[in-house]
């Protein structure tokens, strides 16, 4: 069905433009809200007189969108997210992203005006279309960069590491086993071994008779 709106529909239209819209859509929330009314002659004649009395004013509208589509230019958005190796993005880029971008910019357009051209999923520049005016489009570009994060390199140097640590202690160990110092202290511990063996072997000897 064809509705006339009175008011600014973010995602649809503007005031005084006509749209089409499912049945259900526009007699059961459009018409109800007090967003438009039905297009028939009748309505369609109001519409004329109507714009007649405002074309001043929708000059104006029309001065303003294309003065803020000047504005914002060449303008290009980055938007950093995580990626996979082979640049595939983990998540999605929303309307509500690009929104709260703009307004930090100092440009507000509402999310329902913006639209992404083609589905954002991997790290690249891509155009976005923004709806001014009912008459004014304007593009803008979102540049999207990953952060590729590999636990691979960190888990091998960790096992390089272990492994490192491992050989140091032993050769920690076999160069104490060869000092000098530990050398004599055999030396000197042996001896006095074979003495005590030799008096553990004489008093068994001795008991046994």
């Amino acid at each position: 069905m064809d509705i006339i709106l009175t008011k600014d529909v973010p995602g649809l239209g503007f005031k005084d433009e006509i749209v089409k819209v499912k049945n259900g859509y526009g007699r059961n929330y459009i018409i109800p809200k007090g967003y438009g009314i039905l297009s028939n002659d009748t309505n369609k004649k109001i519409l004329e007189e109507n714009l007649k009395q405002t074309t001043k004013k929708q000059e104006e509208l029309l001065k303003n969108a294309n003065d803020l589509a000047k504005k914002i230019g060449d303008l290009s958005l980055e938007i950093k997210m995580k990626s996979g190796e082979e640049d595939k993005l983990f998540g999605s880029v929303t309307t509500t992203q690009i929104s709260k971008l703009l307004s930090e910019k100092g440009y507000e357009i509402d999310k329902r005006n913006i639209s992404i051209n083609n589905k954002i999923n991997s790290v690249g520049e891509y155009d976005i279309s923004l709806k001014i005016h009912k008459d004014v489009t304007h593009d803008i570009k979102v540049i999207i960069s990953g952060s590729v994060k590999s636990t691979k390199g960190k888990k091998s140097k960790k096992i390089l590491a272990n492994d490192k640590s491992e050989s140091d202690k032993k050769e920690s160990n076999n160069s104490e086993d060869k000092s000098p110092e530990t050398q004599e202290l055999k030396d000197v511990e042996s001896p006095k071994k074979k003495e005590k063996a030799k008096k553990t072997k004489k008093e068994t000897s001795s008991k046994k008779k």
